[in-house]
């Protein structure tokens, strides 16, 4: 099961969808099913079975984003975080070989279109949880075991 949390800017970004989707993207599509409607049979009609698949779509997202954004807890920067890794939090970590990486702990719904975040709940999220800077943390998967030391940990206030 995924965890409800989400980072401030996370949630603002879900509700910034929800209203483009409503607002914008939903009243469009509608008008141009109802176009292709008009032009009578629908039977080989592309341009109405398009839009209507990406109307079902589309109410189905709104569906989805109604839910989470009720269900959601919205986690802010407080700072008794500061010295520690939490829910997000930028982490920069090196591991033995020297391969840098820099992640932010955020909740599932976040990742998308973002290539640095991590979910909370993955292995690597899990192992950093609580860590300070010159911390080790052991990533455990399924395919072996990692070894990552902490070099700097950041908030967005």
């Amino acid at each position: 099961m995924r965890s409800q949390l989400i980072t401030p800017e996370g949630f603002e970004k879900l509700k910034a969808e929800l209203d483009h989707l409503w607002r914008v993207e939903r009243p469009e599509t509608t008008r141009k099913v109802s176009w292709a409607a008009s032009l009578g049979d629908r039977s080989e009609n592309a341009d109405y079975h398009y839009n209507k698949k990406r109307l079902r779509e589309i109410d189905s997202r709104v569906r989805y984003l109604r839910k989470c954004i009720d269900e959601f807890k919205v986690i802010k920067y407080h700072p008794s975080q500061d010295r520690k890794v939490a829910f997000g939090a930028w982490v920069e970590i090196e591991n033995d070989k020297g391969l840098n990486k820099r992640l932010r702990i955020v909740g599932y719904e976040e990742l998308i279109g973002e290539k640095d975040y991590i979910s909370m709940d993955s292995p690597m999220a899990k192992a950093l949880l609580d860590k300070k800077v010159g911390d080790e943390a052991i990533v455990k998967t399924p395919a072996a075991e990692f070894v990552w030391k902490i070099k700097k940990i950041e908030y967005l206030k």
